[in-house]
């Protein structure tokens, strides 16, 4: 595993990724929920909306390591931000 160069903050990223998808899980054993249907006009679970979330918040720091930089906390902040939209709307 030495050729993936593994970092604590790279460590930490699959950490959080990992409790994401077990905390998802057992929030939906525990709470099963019935789809809803946003402003995309789909229907999506709290695990869509994750996808949803992840997936654009990957795009987020991609356009924000190529447009301004290196400064990524704050594309962390916007992500939090796109992240509570997309729970709150979609």
């Amino acid at each position: 595993m030495a050729w993936m160069a593994w970092t604590w903050p790279t460590a930490i990223f699959f950490m959080v990724i990992a409790g994401l998808l077990v905390t998802f899980t057992i929030l939906a054993i525990k709470f099963p929920e019935t789809p809803r249907v946003g402003i995309l006009r789909i229907e999506t679970t709290r695990g869509d909306r994750l996808f949803i979330t992840l997936l654009g918040s990957a795009f987020i720091n991609l356009a924000w390591l190529g447009l301004i930089g290196a400064n990524q906390p704050f594309a962390l902040i916007v992500c939090l931000i796109y992240a509570a939209a997309v729970f709150r709307w979609v």
